[in-house]
């Protein structure tokens, strides 16, 4: 009889451990008790800003959350370790969705820094030299930003018959100054301005490294397809944080900040 009443009593403590270890913990849909990340640099500056003070003012408690490279900010917004997050463009976002089996959704365009062409021994696009280094992005979606902008420079000429977004090095098919790729992390472009002979580098990336996006060789042309989104987890794409976030951007305050604290920064169409 003991050792039957010690077993229940094994099998109720059993069952009590295992409800509270099941017990959802998670952070209510509705809370206003957020995190977002954005990459070091302006876009974090933005987020502070611009976006950061008016969201307080709805009664949220904002962290902002920064990272140094374009791949940890979606995977924590996918783990819900941050609510949103501010760093990338919509075909970098789609890409990696597609390649990480991610549902995670831009909200809005916001202002852009253009990516900028650095060179330390090139004063004019004539300057550059046969065989010149030219450092790009090593994902896919801002390597194919950097070829488009050294084409419309007439540098190199990309196959007409392939997607212009998804370009690569082999896509090219002229290259008149005979131009040797180096793929390499984004958050490493400033650094190669060093030893490389041109450096195609992402308006954050350059802005926080103290790069002056005039001092450039030439910037790119950046359509709206490359300018930053604001992105969400696509559960959360209705949210009341969303549609707070949407009415924020779309303010008069938010654009004057912009104006006076981001000067340079290419709008998106819909605020023209």
């Amino acid at each position: 009889m003991k050792k039957f009443l010690l077993a229940a009593l094994l099998f109720v403590l059993a069952t009590a451990l295992v409800a509270c270890g099941n017990k959802d913990e998670s952070k209510p849909k509705d809370s206003k008790d957020i995190k977002i990340g954005a990459t070091a640099g302006p876009y974090s500056d933005m987020l502070n800003k611009a976006i950061i003070p008016q969201l307080e003012k709805k009664g949220y408690k904002v962290k902002t959350v920064e990272f140094s490279d374009y791949v940890q900010p979606n995977k924590a917004l996918d783990s819900s370790d941050i609510d949103a997050n501010l760093f990338q463009h919509s075909i970098y976002l789609q890409n990696f969705n597609e390649q990480n089996k991610m549902k995670l959704a831009g909200l809005i365009n916001v202002p852009t820094a253009p990516m900028g062409f650095f060179a330390k021994d090139f004063k004019s696009i004539d300057d550059i030299k046969d065989g010149a280094k030219v450092a790009i992005a090593n994902d896919p979606s801002n390597a194919a930003r950097t070829l488009l902008a050294l084409q419309e420079q007439g540098l190199i000429k990309i196959d007409p018959n392939i997607e212009e977004l998804k370009a690569s090095e082999k896509d090219v098919v002229e290259n008149p100054k005979n131009l040797v790729f180096q793929p390499i992390e984004a958050a490493g472009l400033p650094r190669a301005i060093e030893s490389a002979d041109l450096v195609g580098v992402p308006g954050n990336f350059a802005l926080a490294a103290g790069l002056k996006l005039q001092d450039a060789l030439f910037l790119e042309n950046m359509p709206d397809k490359f300018r930053n989104v604001i992105a969400v987890k696509e559960e959360n794409k209705d949210s009341q944080l969303a549609k707070d976030i949407l009415e924020i951007v779309k303010s008069e305050e938010f654009e004057k900040i912009i104006d006076e604290e981001f000067k340079g920064f290419g709008k998106p169409d819909w605020m023209k």
